[in-house]
């Protein structure tokens, strides 16, 4: 490694915290807790899919300012609902305040995400810079049993901004005391870990599972996260 680094800011979800899998396992459970087979919904694997295309544009409607949070939690209930031509708002936020509920009692982590956080935690200051919602996300760190790690949780809430902005990248610097020049932003979304990073002036790890074709720039791109265990 060329640069020696003191501060190591992650981003959380789909990072370390698995929410693909924590979100299936809590949006099935929720499926059979409300009866949507007798409802009209016959195949969840179709509800599922219905619920990830809904939560992404909605994420996307919301970092850019279009959206409130309160809007986003139960529309995309809402919306999901509609493919199956139930319009029953009583339901979408029934269904959206349930699933906020469960969600971050989920414990599952990416692979090798507490090993790297073993390994990191002796030798850096380790903070996690979020879009997710404050409460939510304490929850999910507390739940999944790493909250011990992170020095700083910063969310959008706290910062008043979002990624990509800069400013939650500035604000992520004044809070924990850090430099630039010694830090660096590891997350999973190229457009909103590592484009924020770069815009911000920050070093960055892609991590890039799926290995999606891009043309961001990182400092490091790893398609697993032990690979980080080289890096650093």
């Amino acid at each position: 490694m060329t640069k020696t680094y003191k501060h190591l800011f992650f981003d959380l979800d789909h990072t370390l915290w698995d929410f693909d899998k924590n979100s299936e396992v809590t949006l099935r459970s929720l499926y059979d807790e409300f009866k949507l087979s007798e409802r009209g919904i016959p195949d969840f694997d179709g509800l599922f899919s219905s619920y990830n295309a809904h939560n992404d544009k909605l994420w996307a409607r919301y970092r850019k300012g279009y959206i409130k949070r309160d809007e986003l939690r139960w529309k995309r209930m809402w919306l999901m609902l509609l493919d199956f031509k139930i319009a029953d708002t009583t339901l979408a936020h029934e269904l959206g305040t349930a699933f906020l509920e469960m969600l971050p009692t989920q414990a599952r982590l990416v692979p090798h995400a507490k090993e790297l956080l073993d390994y990191c935690s002796e030798r850096y200051e380790l903070h996690l810079i979020t879009n997710g919602f404050e409460t939510t996300q304490r929850m999910k760190l507390q739940y999944s049993g790493i909250a011990r790690y992170f020095k700083h949780l910063i969310t959008s809430e706290c910062s008043n901004s979002v990624k990509p902005n800069k400013d939650i990248f500035d604000y992520a610097l004044n809070v924990s005391g850090a430099r630039v020049e010694d830090s660096i932003m590891i997350g999973d979304a190229v457009d909103i870990d590592i484009f924020g990073a770069i815009n911000a002036g920050w070093d960055s790890v892609y991590y890039n599972p799926h290995k999606v074709v891009h043309e961001r720039k990182p400092t490091y791109e790893i398609a697993h996260l032990e690979e980080l265990m080289e890096v650093f």
